[in-house]
């Protein structure tokens, strides 16, 4: 399925447990609130360049995290815990749900979880003597999202039995495509973004080029009309 940047309604309403958006949360508040959320990571270079763009905005963001990912570069998913961003699960080797059974994608899930618990508590073993840092990743990582956006009903229905909130989106950037330009990228992230909305980035190296000129730019933009951007929790 090719996602259009916008996500249409009629399909949010048709999968009504996952998380699409924060509109309800939003709509009737002052609060202009964005969840900027990043898949694929942690990659040497992009995930360094997102955090540090980050970082000079005071912006919280949630990366969801390939587990094999987490093996090969703990000190980068230490860097993302450390600076204080939510922490998701992405499965251990980025599965394709259609073309997956049921439970090999929920073993390929749970493989993910045990590394990114084993390293969180690293994290935090390291950090017990910094109360601050130890406490920004102390709650238990609940939130999913699907690989390619693809999920069977029935591997959503197992994730949920296991506690996990599946995000899903509002905005996606189309980041990682080779025909989207970097303008266009941009164009798709300002144009369709509202209070409340979730919008996916990645920190790969396949997106880099589009992340590099979109995210600064989006920072900007929306930091200007008096946004903040906040991780999820849920």
């Amino acid at each position: 399925m090719l996602f259009p940047a916008k996500m249409p309604w009629l399909l949010k309403k048709l999968f009504p447990n996952y998380v699409w958006d924060f509109f309800s949360k939003n709509k009737n508040s002052s609060k202009k609130v964005l969840y900027l959320t990043f898949d694929d990571g942690p990659v040497p270079e992009a995930t360094e360049f997102v955090l540090e763009e980050l970082k000079k905005h005071n912006a919280k963001a949630t990366f969801f995290c390939i587990g094999s990912n987490v093996e090969k570069h703990p000190d980068i998913f230490k860097k993302v815990v450390n600076d204080g961003h939510a922490i998701g699960n992405h499965t251990q080797h980025h599965v394709e749900g259609w073309n997956t059974s049921t439970q090999n994608y929920i073993n390929n899930t749970l493989e993910a979880q045990q590394i990114i618990d084993k390293h969180l508590k690293k994290i935090q073993a390291s950090n017990s003597n910094n109360s601050d840092i130890k406490n920004r990743q102390s709650k238990i990582v609940n939130l999913f999202r699907p690989p390619y956006g693809r999920i069977k009903r029935s591997q959503g229905k197992q994730l949920r039995k296991l506690g996990y909130n599946i995000i899903m989106w509002d905005v996606v950037s189309k980041d990682w495509r080779e025909d989207v330009s970097e303008e266009d990228c941009l164009k798709n992230v300002i144009d369709n973004t509202v209070k409340g909305s979730i919008i996916v980035l990645h920190d790969s190296l396949k997106a880099l080029k589009n992340v590099k000129f979109t995210l600064p730019k989006t920072l900007e933009y929306f930091s200007s009309k008096g946004y903040r951007f906040e991780k999820i929790e849920l």
